[in-house]
């Protein structure tokens, strides 16, 4: 006989709905939210930002500022939480349902210890547990989440973890009384793709180790693929798709998730094809919608689409059926039943962008327009306030050497803290360098003077990650993109007509000129970012992380832009990313740093397809597939620990510490590893930075 306790869902959601009163005009974040998870499944929530995926989650763990207006049901395990005071709420959390927050950093108190920490958490569920206890427990526990010399690290505070170890610690503390659901929201944005790898690997770990069911919120579908059970896509504050999660990446029923797929770069795609933008963005949620929200973007929508809000409801081989029918697949489309019986095609709905015309692809002429020759930055590290002492230096560039050709790009590649920032910065400051040498269109930047070195300032430009930090609020478009003209004495009214032209070059109406950064979705602030950078028509953009802080689906409007751009007017790009799968859409060719140096640099195709640095293989098999059938079949390295610092004295390679093959290595390969520092070599039309690049690889293809 079943038991029922076994077959009921742990948690139960319905009909959820969450809105904060706002100077009059009430924003309704979620809005008739329904789903369940069942003992020990994983269920991935996904959208763009706004989509009410994290406020649903706090309205779960009853975290919700007290202005918030919650209705509808949320049960745990049968026992109704709406409801409960914040004392009946304080037994449970933590207990019975515990919670991964996005940035472990503010999670942590600062003033205690990560051991304290931990304890804290155990002690309050567990009055009869001594402090010893919960301190041994705490170490154990550090352990289980993979933190190295867990006895010490238990003794240190929040600020002295890496962002990676934060957040296993905050792991830690989910898991420590055994809970039954954890809810991840965004674990793993701001982290490396290695350590993202890693967090990964111990949320699996943790998962196995307590049984407990996982909802991970995030908007990278990789991420999902890899590892949920089922997928709960949300759009304006409401579900608009959920299946399990091969039937979802395979056949999706909403155009939404359609767009959100067909627009993620690919690790597995093609280099050369084009992404697919999703444009237009989220309607506001001051106003509750009397159709479709997704309507005003979906390439499909009829006039009945805009008659009311369509019911998630379960979708056949057919006509959407009866909503009592039970089946997995459900979808808040009224043209799903089309979509599934193929009479609307996929690929149809979302064509793939046309390719900029042959006859305005610019011609372009080979040459050398950037040149950075044994590139070296260092910083003194200091210690005291009234007689400061020198104990030690950082080499934050460490003999960088790399070019940039006419009409390519050049992608820089690695983890934070590796020097892709301080080399751009020695880059644009166009002075003369600590060590070495950087030649931008055949000029030394040692030899210039102040005036040569402003009209040298137009040939190179940048885009910066943040496009609203890099935006000042207070100007207008059209002085903000022609202050650069004006700092080079253009004309008024040249600037004007140039401002109109670079508007309409990326893609906006000359007419926006007149509005000001926050009247422009974060897709277009960065095309205002960069117009900017080409109205001064330079010969080289550098694009440090442009598109990181954007969503999926305007991601890849930006990368197209830039494509486009590089092909009509013949630019190059130093185009600075942690995200590879970016990379291997934009750049020709790849540089890949590490510690301050580059440990492979060559041809994109090559790299991508057969990287031979051990650090570059671990990289790639890192970054997410949105595939859950490669996603799962791959094999992946993951790292031990994270980046060393580069205060560090360096004996042999510096990469041997974290290095997966050198555990591999017999001792005599080992010896060479431990004694001679590693520099760049050809191997297979690329250089390469290893002493076994050669004969051994970690990865088979």
């Amino acid at each position: 006989m079943t038991d029922p306790q076994a077959t009921a869902p742990l948690l139960k959601v319905d009909d959820l709905s969450v809105t904060f009163p706002n100077a009059g005009t009430p924003v309704h974040a979620v809005r008739g939210v329904s789903y369940e998870v069942r003992r020990g499944e994983f269920l991935g929530i996904v959208g763009e930002s706004g989509s009410g995926k994290s406020v649903s989650s706090m309205a779960v763990m009853g975290l919700l500022p007290t202005n918030a207006q919650v209705s509808g049901s949320i049960r745990y395990d049968g026992v109704e939480l709406l409801g409960q005071s914040d004392k009946e709420l304080s037994k449970i959390r933590g207990r019975d349902i515990a919670m991964i927050f996005q940035d472990p950093l503010s999670a942590l108190t600062p003033v205690y210890t990560i051991g304290q920490q931990i304890a804290e958490g155990l002690r309050l569920h567990d009055s009869a547990l001594s402090q010893r206890a919960a301190e041994t427990r705490a170490v154990e526990l550090l352990k289980i989440v993979g933190i190295p010399n867990a006895e010490r690290r238990a003794k240190s505070f929040p600020h002295e973890f890496s962002g990676g170890m934060r957040q296993r610690a905050m792991i830690a503390i989910a898991i420590a009384n055994d809970p039954q659901l954890i809810i991840a929201d965004e674990p793993t944005t701001a982290l490396d793709v290695t350590i993202q790898a890693q967090i990964l690997e111990v949320l699996q770990k943790a998962k196995d180790i307590t049984g407990a069911a996982v909802v991970l919120i995030t908007h990278d579908l990789g991420v999902v693929a890899g590892n949920a059970d089922r997928v709960a896509v949300m759009y304006a504050g409401r579900i608009v798709e959920t299946a399990p999660v091969v039937p979802l990446f395979r056949e999706p029923l909403m155009p939404y998730t359609i767009g959100l797929l067909r627009s993620m770069p690919n690790m597995a795609a093609n280099q050369q094809e084009r992404l697919v933008p999703l444009e237009g963005r989220p309607p506001l949620l001051t106003t509750v919608p009397t159709g479709c929200p997704f309507a005003p973007r979906c390439p499909i929508a009829v006039a009945a689409c805009l008659e009311g809000e369509p019911a998630l409801l379960p979708v056949l081989d057919g006509p959407v059926e009866d909503p009592t029918t039970s089946v997995d697949h459900t979808a808040a489309c009224i043209r799903a039943g089309e979509i599934a019986d193929g009479s609307l095609r996929r690929p149809e709905i979302f064509p793939r962008p046309d390719e900029v015309p042959e006859e305005l692809v610019a011609e372009v002429a080979p040459e050398t327009v950037l040149d950075v020759r044994d590139l070296t930055r260092a910083f003194p590290l200091t210690k005291g306030v009234v007689f400061r002492r020198n104990i030690g230096t950082v080499r934050a560039v460490d003999g960088v050497s790399f070019s940039v050709q006419r009409g390519r790009t050049l992608g820089l590649v690695g983890e934070s803290g590796c020097g892709k920032t301080t080399t751009i910065m020695e880059i644009l400051e166009l002075a003369r360098t600590q060590g070495g040498s950087i030649h931008v269109n055949g000029v030394d930047t040692a030899t210039l003077s102040k005036p040569d070195r402003r009209k040298l300032r137009s040939d190179i430009q940048v885009v910066f990650q943040d496009p609203m930090a890099s935006l000042d609020p207070r100007m207008t478009i059209e002085d903000i993109i022609g202050e650069p003209l004006t700092v080079h004495g253009v004309s008024p009214t040249e600037i004007r007509s140039r401002v109109g032209a670079m508007l309409e070059l990326v893609g906006l109406e000359p007419s926006f000129a007149g509005r000001y950064p926050h009247e422009f979705s974060g897709g277009q602030r960065q095309r205002i970012g960069i117009a900017r950078a080409l109205v001064v028509e330079p010969k080289i953009l550098v694009l440090d992380e442009p598109v990181s802080a954007l969503d999926v689906s305007v991601q890849a409007g930006v990368i197209n832009l830039l494509e486009d751009l590089k092909q009509r007017l013949g630019l190059s790009y130093l185009f600075v990313a942690h995200d590879l799968a970016v990379v291997r859409h934009i750049a020709d060719d790849v540089a890949v740093m590490y510690l301050g140096r580059i440990v492979e640099y060559g041809p994109s195709a090559t790299i991508f397809d057969d990287p031979k640095h051990p650090y570059t293989q671990a990289l790639l098999s890192a970054v997410p597939v949105p595939d859950p059938e490669i996603e799962r079949s791959r094999q992946r390295i993951l790292l031990n620990g994270d980046l060393p610092s580069p205060s560090d004295d360096r004996v042999g390679c510096s990469f041997r510490s974290r290095c997966p093959l050198f555990q591999l290595l017999p001792a005599e390969k080992q010896a060479v590893c431990e004694r001679d520092d590693p520099r760049e070599r050809p191997v297979d039309g690329r250089l390469v930075a290893c002493h076994h690049a050669e004969s051994d690889r970690l990865v088979t293809a």
